[in-house]
């Protein structure tokens, strides 16, 4: 397994080694030892799956109690993933990176706790899997705008086309309004 730097302190693209055949193939997403021996000391609490179809955005999400971080891989299909670094101590504070994650790729992008997280279906439809290191928590769950001109994520959102959003999306915060972690 591969653990790659972003330009994001603490966000690595994890390429895994997938052994395949006429058959198919195997490969191993998630072991705690090789991610120890990596530097990280993870406890995962809670596996989620979604499928979406084609220009659904779902995110930025982040939960400002029981904060998650998120190793995430997508299954079928493809997204554009971005991760955008909410941490007020960090030198990447209040920037964003984005990759592409398929089926294809079988890349994994690892998003610690403190970012904001979301992701754009390209494909026709996407399954989006991912392990969480805490609870999901209604109560504390935020949303940071999609289209916030401070961040400026460059979506690959064709022109003249909005995404879809779920309310909660729709009337997520600025980025100036946004609250940052310690």
């Amino acid at each position: 397994m591969k653990f790659i730097e972003t330009p994001l302190q603490d966000v690595y693209l994890v390429e895994p080694t997938a052994f395949g055949d006429q058959r198919g193939f195997f490969m191993e997403t998630w072991n705690i030892e090789t991610f120890r021996e990596a530097g990280f000391d993870l406890n995962f609490v809670q596996d989620n799956h979604s499928r979406s179809a084609h220009g659904i955005l779902r995110g930025l999400h982040f939960q400002t109690e029981h904060t998650q971080g998120k190793l995430v891989r997508v299954t079928s299909g493809e997204v554009f993933d971005v991760a955008v670094d909410l941490r007020s101590h960090s030198p990447t504070l209040g920037q964003w990176f984005g990759v592409s994650l398929s089926a294809e790729n079988q890349r994994m992008l690892w998003v610690p706790p403190g970012f904001a997280h979301g992701f754009y279906v390209t494909s026709d439809y996407a399954d989006f899997v991912y392990k969480c290191t805490d609870i999901y928590h209604p109560a504390s769950e935020q949303t940071l705008a999609w289209d916030d001109p401070t961040v400026g994520i460059q979506w690959p959102v064709p022109a003249k086309e909005t995404p879809q959003l779920s309310a909660k999306d729709s009337e997520g915060l600025n980025w100036a309004d946004t609250p940052r972690f310690i």
